[in-house]
């Protein structure tokens, strides 16, 4: 599309502006290879250890607070610019997270001294830090610390986490392209000292706007309730933190999201009706030009500078300058200076999904919508603008929403061309007028804030309802290639029917007239027939027209071609996720069957008090395992395979029954005495997913008889005097252990049996069809190939008799890095060495896939040593 639109532009102007234009990006490239090559951590240098050597070492640094302070839970986060730094020895290393304040600030407690050789002065580097409060108490103390601050912190040092899964998210690439290498981890406000800054500086403006913006926040509380306050403050000031989680969800859904993030549609609102009041006020023009302009960079300010508002302000700002001498031009020449600023600035904003969204939307809009217009022309003049800016925000935002969100509401054009111009023209300056007038006019305040409140009912109302037949699909995130040929196709289509469009508007015309359309004056001058000239205008219309079909024929392939779910390997693919101390597998089997293996979970121990709870905590299933599968394109699970009821691989399964399509629900037949397993079945009961109590003796093919087979194992069918359905406390040898048959190659799946169970899996086994290894042995007593390890590698499984009944070739330990229970256990890794195995490991290797390539099994994994360097 960016090809296309300069194309447009530099048409007909030679070759010399396709040199500009190429000098102009290789001197972009090599601006941002320049700069990324000086973004590189200087603590190591500065305190004289390796990278490796600084991990969880103890730390004594001191700066200047860069960013807001936040608060989530039990949990507060800031960034700080460094300016000295030192390493703790002796005592103070291992009781500085004890100290009070003053020891703190020192960072000599107990007998503690700096390293002499790492007192170096680190200028400017920042780092995360992150201060996990002790007490409800330290939530006062914390509230105090400002962006600005002068700050003294003894804490840990930790590399940020790195993506574990092939497609999961790179929280260390994140944070380096906002120039962030490490992160600080303290315990309690006893190990933060911080002071107000002594002079006044660029920061002190930063910091008066983080002050109006908790006062404009604390008074939209005030004002209304929190769910509304939430929403407002995401809509007013772009404070998205507080709003709620479910709401935010139901937004995302439907492409909402971009309502709730200061944009060129907050700014444009802000900037007219500010030329209106000045206007009213008997300003000139210029005079009013110029006070809005200067008023801008306020705005910014106090909607978080993030980088839509960034550039819309900085548009706004260069298209009022340039209204005001009178040199304004078009607004490709206003979005490209205001790009160039901001990545003259900060490269990485090139990197950044709002900066992507922001700039590709206002592109859009300047290049598709003169294309788009005409074929409306039989709507209402009001109605056909708004319906062609909307669907075509919606038809160049597609792309990247499904590269980076992997979703894509059916009913995204209505939720937007309905909910965008009731809350723009609606709830947005209502709920502004709410606010101004709260002190001054408190009455008028109140009842502005009663219509809000019905105003907002109505919105969330209309999404949750809207979004109930939203009709979402699941894309895979698409290739480079595949974004250009989109926006390739789409420009043509366009060009074509609008060419075809107007080709069908020539009229007949007489010799002593013009003929408007190109290439058509020799004609007139042969023949001025308007019979001919209008023939033409038809033949030419039906050459458009055909051309607009056959885009859109290759378009509709494209989009065929992307929503493929991804198949990495035809003859099908075992996907060992890394999930922590837990477990997730995915099977791809040829013709489309996805089946998912447990989903993992976040451990907790005991009940939290309640402000210790975080608004949105990480949760293994919302947070990995659902992303991780809508990445890859699955619209649809074949089946969830339950092994038990243990939290580390059912927790994550809510999620994944919540957002992706299942069709059934395998499980052992029992049921798991807490209120996570009886959610998770009344989920399933309530979407409709089949659900099937598996037991030894059952198969299931899921493509058919030629397709994979998976054979149920265990555990043993209950005997009719049992309960259908028992409650089991202990879920471990309960597990379901299933082997899978696949493309000429065997896995076997364990759950966390331990070594009784083992021992009467195989006897059972042993019992079914003679004696192992017989020829009159059943195909699923057979050796296998790849034996995913029992319970972790605990040294409670993998007895010597079960990997000698099963011969593996290889095992996989689905494990978490540096767990609690000792996993896996030596023991066990020494048998699984003795007896031959190549082993692969979650915690050392992340993601784990097996391919079947050929009939031959082939590993890749996510992670390799050199990964664990920043």
């Amino acid at each position: 599309m960016v090809a296309a639109a300069l194309m447009m532009r530099i048409r007909g102007q030679g070759i010399k502006m396709l040199v500009l234009l190429w000098i102009i990006l290789t001197l972009g490239g090599a601006y941002f290879e320049w700069n990324d090559h000086r973004n590189a951590t200087a603590l190591p240098a500065a305190l004289g250890q390796t990278a490796s050597a600084l991990e969880e070492a103890p730390v004594h640094l001191e700066g200047v607070v860069s960013s807001t302070v936040e608060r989530d839970g039990d949990r507060v986060d800031f960034v700080m610019v460094i300016q000295e730094a030192s390493l703790l020895t002796g005592e103070g290393a291992d009781s500085h997270e004890d100290t009070d304040s003053s020891e703190a600030g020192s960072g000599e407690a107990g007998g503690s001294k700096r390293d002499s050789e790492a007192a170096d002065v680190v200028q400017g580097e920042k780092i995360a830090a992150q201060v996990k409060l002790q007490a409800e108490e330290e939530i006062a103390e914390a509230a105090k610390w400002k962006r600005g601050d002068r700050v003294k912190v003894t804490g840990t040092l930790e590399l940020p986490a790195i993506a574990r899964n092939f497609g999961g998210f790179d929280y260390r690439a994140y944070l380096r392209s906002r120039h962030i290498h490490w992160l600080l981890r303290a315990s309690g406000t006893a190990a933060v000292t911080a002071e107000a800054p002594g002079s006044f500086g660029f920061r002190s403006v930063l910091r008066w706007s983080d002050s109006v913006r908790s006062g404009i926040g604390r008074e939209l509380e005030r004002l209304f309730p929190a769910r509304d306050a939430g929403y407002l403050k995401g809509l007013i000031i772009g404070m998205q933190d507080e709003l709620d989680p479910d709401t935010y969800k139901q937004f995302s859904r439907l492409g909402l999201t971009h309502i709730l993030a200061i944009s060129g549609m907050h700014v444009a609102v802000y900037a007219g009706v500010l030329l209106v009041v000045l206007t009213r006020l008997r300003l000139t023009k210029e005079a009013a030009l110029t006070l809005t302009m200067l008023f801008l960079p306020l705005y910014v300010l106090l909607a978080g500078a993030g980088p839509s508002v960034i550039r819309a302000g900085l548009m706004s700002m260069i298209a009022l300058y340039a209204a005001r001498v009178g040199i304004l031009k078009d607004g490709l020449h206003v979005l490209c200076l205001a790009g160039w600023l901001m990545l003259l600035w900060e490269p990485y904003y090139l990197l950044n999904v709002s900066f992507q969204l922001s700039f590709l939307v206002t592109l859009g809009l300047i290049v598709f919508v003169p294309l788009a217009a005409p074929l409306l022309t039989r709507l209402p003049r009001r109605l056909g603008g708004a319906v062609c800016v909307t669907l075509t925000a919606q038809l160049v935002s597609f792309p990247l929403t499904i590269y980076y969100f992997n979703q894509f509401a059916l009913l995204s054009f209505a939720a937007n061309f309905i909910l965008v111009p009731f809350i723009t023209f609606g709830v947005l300056p209502l709920g502004t007028a709410a606010l101004l007038l709260s002190r001054l006019w408190p009455f008028m305040a109140e009842q502005i804030a009663r219509l809000v409140k019905l105003l907002n009912t109505a919105t969330f109302a209309a999404v949750d309802g809207i979004g109930t037949y939203a009709g979402m699909t699941i894309w895979r995130s698409p290739s480079l290639l595949w974004i250009l040929l989109y926006y390739g196709l789409l420009y043509a289509i366009l060009l074509m029917m609008k060419l075809a469009a107007e080709a069908r508007k020539v009229p007949g015309y007489t010799a002593e007239e013009t003929v408007p359309l190109e290439g058509l004056g020799h004609c007139a001058e042969r023949d001025s027939s308007p019979a001919l000239v209008g023939i033409m205008g038809t033949a030419a219309a039906r050459r458009y027209r055909f051309a607009a079909v056959s885009f859109t024929a290759g378009l509709a392939l494209l989009l065929y071609w992307g929503y493929k779910p991804q198949m990495l390997s035809p003859e099908g693919e075992v996907s060992f996720l890394d999930v922590g101390q837990g477990d997730s597998i995915l099977i791809s089997a040829p013709g489309g069957v996805h089946i998912l293996v447990d989903g993992g979970g976040t451990l907790s121990f005991g009940s939290k008090e309640e402000w210790r709870i975080r608004r949105s905590p990480y949760e293994v299933g919302a947070k990995t395992v659902v992303p991780l599968l809508r990445k890859r394109g699955i619209h649809h699970l074949d089946a969830v395979i339950l092994t038990h009821g243990d939290q580390d691989h059912m927790g994550g399964l809510q999620a994944v029954l919540e957002e992706i399509p299942v069709n059934a629900l395998l499980f052992n037949g029992t049921l798991a005495d807490h209120d996570n397993y009886t959610k998770l079945m009344t989920t399933a009961v309530r979407k409709g997913i089949k659900l099937y109590a598996v037991h030894q003796g059952l198969e299931w093919s899921p493509s058919g008889s030629e397709g994979p087979r998976l054979s149920f194992l265990w555990p043993k069918l209950n005997s009719a005097q049992e309960p259908v359905l028992p409650v089991v406390e202990e879920q471990n040898d309960f597990s379901v252990v299933f082997r899978l048959d696949m493309s000429g190659r065997s896995f076997l799946f364990t759950g966390d049996i331990e070594k009784a169970a083992e021992a009467d899996l195989i006897a059972a086994q042993q019992a079914s069809c003679g004696s192992a290894g017989t020829p009159t042995c059943d195909q699923a007593s057979g050796p296998v190939d790849v034996l995913k390890a029992p319970h972790h590698g605990s040294k409670t499984s993998s007895s010597e008799d079960w990997l000698r009944y099963w011969k593996p070739s290889a095992a996989v330990i689905s494990v978490g890095a540096n767990n609690n229970y000792g996993h896996p256990g030596k023991e066990v890794l020494e048998r699984y060495l003795a007896a031959g195995l190549d082993i692969y490991r979650t915690d050392e290797q992340g993601e784990i896939q097996i391919r079947i390539k050929e009939g031959a099994l082939s590993v890749r994994h996510k992670l390799i040593s050199a990964d664990a360097s920043p």
